[in-house]
């Protein structure tokens, strides 16, 4: 080991570990010789009491100190390992209320197509899920994942929440493709429930984004139709089977050949939040026949 060489001018300290060892071993030294000599019974052992005594004090008092440091450092540890333990736990009850809110909403969408399907009883049907739909916020076409091997068919009417959603126009072995009532270009004969008078309700996707839907054609000669009555799908329909909810009227006016009515109709479909269809296993050309 090289020694300790001090430049000229430098003032000279001891490492505080070398301080430290002597003090340990004078304080030794100090207690074996109390212990083993009767020397300290007078004066020179009290001026030795006087200088170890507050080592000794001052050692017990660190040793007790990171005692409680040792303790505290044991104690966060716990804390932290159960803190970790809440938020996982917090973690798992979020998921599960998650999925029980889900569970639920599921539960209210069958409950309304069990109540639909009451209501349309004379009719068999079939559930169906939705599992891609075009672009947009509206379900004005889609593709259920039901198709021939369930008896689904071209022209099929499809109903959801409180009536008419729209028909199948395309049909592969496991999905079907369907076109709602609300997609430009389509229209369905329907009729005024209270009045039996007719009239063609027409698709707009514009209009859809103040959630309505138009009609034409309507001939109120008494003017008896009133907002708020039904427009069902009608006899003379086509494509549709009748007596099937569409919407209700929300206002009407005048045409200008002041022989017919038009307006606009609240449908009974939220178009806008699909998941769950009935699909009716007949078809009005059956009917016909």
């Amino acid at each position: 080991m090289s020694p300790i060489v001090r430049r000229k001018g430098e003032k000279f300290t001891l490492p505080s570990k070398y301080v430290l060892l002597i003090v340990t071993i004078l304080c030794v030294c100090m207690m074996v010789i109390t212990f083993t000599t009767d020397l300290f019974n007078g004066s020179l052992g009290a001026v030795f009491g006087y200088i170890t005594v507050p080592f000794q004090n001052g050692i017990t008092e660190v040793g007790t100190w990171l005692s409680d440091k040792s303790d505290e450092l044991a104690q966060i540890r716990d804390l932290l390992a159960e803190n970790q333990k809440l938020k996982q736990q917090v973690d798992e009850l979020t998921i599960e209320n998650t999925i029980l809110q889900q569970d639920k909403y599921e539960l209210n969408h069958l409950r309304e197509l069990y109540k639909l399907d009451d209501e349309y009883s004379e009719y068999e049907k079939v559930g169906a899920r939705i599992i891609a739909w075009e672009g947009g916020n509206w379900f004005h076409s889609f593709t259920i994942n039901k198709g021939t091997d369930d008896g689904l068919e071209i022209d099929m009417n499809v109903m959801a929440g409180s009536g008419l959603v729209g028909r199948i126009v395309d049909v592969g072995k496991n999905w079907a493709k369907v076109t709602s009532i609300i997609n430009d270009g389509s229209s369905v004969s329907g009729m005024v429930l209270s009045t039996s008078d007719n009239l063609i309700v027409t698709g707009d996707l514009e209009l859809m984004s103040q959630g309505q839907i138009r009609f034409e054609q309507l001939i109120d000669a008494d003017n008896q139709v009133a907002e708020g009555d039904k427009i069902v799908t009608s006899n003379i329909s086509d494509k549709y089977l009748p007596g099937i909810l569409i919407g209700y009227i929300s206002s009407m006016e005048m045409d200008s050949n002041n022989l017919t009515k038009s307006g606009y109709a609240t449908p009974a479909v939220d178009f806008q939040h699909l998941e769950e269809v009935l699909v009716i296993l007949e078809k009005k050309q059956d009917l016909k026949d």
